[in-house]
């Protein structure tokens, strides 16, 4: 696993399953060179192009949602205990995946950060599991991918998709 990988995303080594984590910074080590921002870029650009003025950096917001998803998902086992079955890996996996796909919808024209054609027709939970697809990524971590955002409400969710959606949500909501 790449040390840029582990500097950018230190909540990979928070996964138990050493081949689930490895394919986790195998993916975001593709989608990184694939995009055109660079892993450094990833602290600085907003986390969302939807919201005027954002100065939420993209990895601040991506680091409060796995662990947001993470203490969700304490509070209800200590709280439900054997009645809930949460997967911490597939959970904290998909967490950190959920946006992978927004690397390569960007585009940066004329020094300015966009959205790239391909991003405006292809959103980034579709292209979100195609990576984690292509690198062998569980159906259960594609389906929070998959889920996360606004395409997931005509679905059903898994307990593990409800919780990153929710911790996804309540880090984005208050800055529209």
């Amino acid at each position: 696993m790449g040390n840029n990988i582990l500097k950018l995303w230190p909540e990979i080594d928070w996964i138990k399953d050493k081949d689930l984590s490895g394919k986790v910074a195998k993916a975001w080590e593709y989608a990184i060179e694939k995009s055109v921002l660079s892993a450094e870029d990833l602290e600085e650009i907003p986390f969302s192009l939807l919201i005027k003025d954002c100065n939420v950096s993209f990895m601040n917001h991506k680091r409060t949602c796995v662990q947001l998803t993470v203490d969700i998902a304490k509070r209800m086992k200590d709280n439900f205990g054997d009645e809930i079955k949460i997967n911490m890996d597939i959970l904290i996996a998909g967490a950190i995946l959920i946006d992978i796909g927004k690397l390569i919808e960007y585009q940066i024209v004329d020094g300015k950060l966009g959205t790239s054609d391909f991003g405006t027709i292809v959103r980034h939970p579709f292209s979100g599991v195609a990576i984690a697809d292509r690198f062998d990524l569980p159906a259960e971590v594609q389906h929070i991918i998959a889920t996360h955002s606004k395409e997931g409400d005509l679905g059903k969710r898994t307990v593990e998709s409800i919780i990153v959606h929710h911790a996804d949500f309540v880090s984005f909501e208050p800055f529209k």
